[in-house]
């Protein structure tokens, strides 16, 4: 196929523009994750980890998986969401590296969920059209443990959480808990969300943390899902919002310092980082390459 100059120069810049260091970690060094041997003995139920993931992040699920599992030590059960992007051969690399979990493919969760929805149209339309309602909807339906363990595809873990951890074995303690964001990133203005809902937790970050499924019940969505503008905000926050809304009501805190989303290099120690869109390319050149001498010894 002929290409363009123009072409090769912009994908020359796609694939070297973030410098040489994130282009060798992240295309020669990150698909080696997959000939590492699989994890297996996943069977502990006081949470289940719920992850959705797509064909441009499922090998860096890899590596927040591997990761958390390699310093954890808790083996809590594994349900990976697929978008409908995630090909069959993604599907098939994940079953082999995890032959524990339990792999929910895009078509599966659209027959299963949707029609659990048809009496709350708001919440219907909302995962009808927002691919990100599958962190909330899909999650709770195909629920096994006890508590959702929230997962995104771009977390690393270096030690083990054991913030996190503890919540969850504190059985007494039913609040929902997140990391913290940089800021309130949410779909409305926070003062709209106030004056239909009163008071409501700011900063919270949904991609990672611990969820009661009794939070996410559908009357309390579909009367969020009502608020001016909610279902035509930020398409990447409306889901954001609603744990927001819902833990609010359920009751909820954050986690410590460690492990909010920051935006500077390094890890200062840290057990955990939360690589969001805007430092997505230090995964690759800082946490993947702090991992390589566990992950692929």
């Amino acid at each position: 196929m002929n290409m363009t100059l123009g072409s090769l120069i912009l994908r020359g810049r796609r694939k070297f523009g973030d410098g040489l260091t994130v282009f060798f970690y992240r295309d020669i060094v990150r698909p080696k994750i997959l000939n590492t041997p699989p994890v297996i003995g996943l069977h502990e139920s006081e949470a289940e980890i719920h992850v959705l993931t797509s064909a441009t992040d499922w090998m860096n699920l890899v590596w927040t998986l591997k990761s958390f599992y390699a310093v954890s030590p808790r083996r809590f059960l594994l349900s990976i969401h697929g978008d409908s992007t995630l090909s069959c051969d993604a599907v098939q690399d994940l079953q082999y590296i995890f032959p524990d979990a339990r792999i929910i493919t895009a078509v599966e969760a659209d027959d299963a969920v949707l029609p659990t929805l048809r009496e709350h149209p708001k919440c219907y339309t909302f995962r009808s059209r927002n691919t990100l309602a599958r962190k909330i909807f899909d999650f709770r339906h195909f629920l096994r443990g006890q508590r959702i363990a929230l997962f995104d595809s771009d977390l690393l873990f270096f030690d083990p959480p054991t913030a996190w951890i503890a919540h969850i074995e504190s059985g007494d303690d039913e609040r929902n808990v997140f990391n913290e964001d940089v800021g309130t990133a949410y779909a409305v203005p926070l003062r709209e969300i106030q004056e239909h809902c009163g008071e409501v937790i700011t900063n919270l970050n949904s991609g990672f943390g611990v969820v009661y499924p009794d939070s996410l019940r559908l009357d309390w969505l579909e009367e969020f899902l009502s608020i001016p503008g909610m279902l035509d905000g930020h398409f990447w926050r409306i889901e954001q919002t609603l744990f927001a809304l819902c833990s609010t009501r359920f009751g909820v805190e954050l986690l410590p310092d460690d492990y909010r989303v920051y935006l500077e290099p390094g890890l200062a120690g840290r057990p955990f980082r939360h690589y969001v869109g805007a430092v997505r390319h230090l995964m690759y050149s800082e946490g993947m390459r702090a991992l390589v001498p566990r992950l692929l010894k």
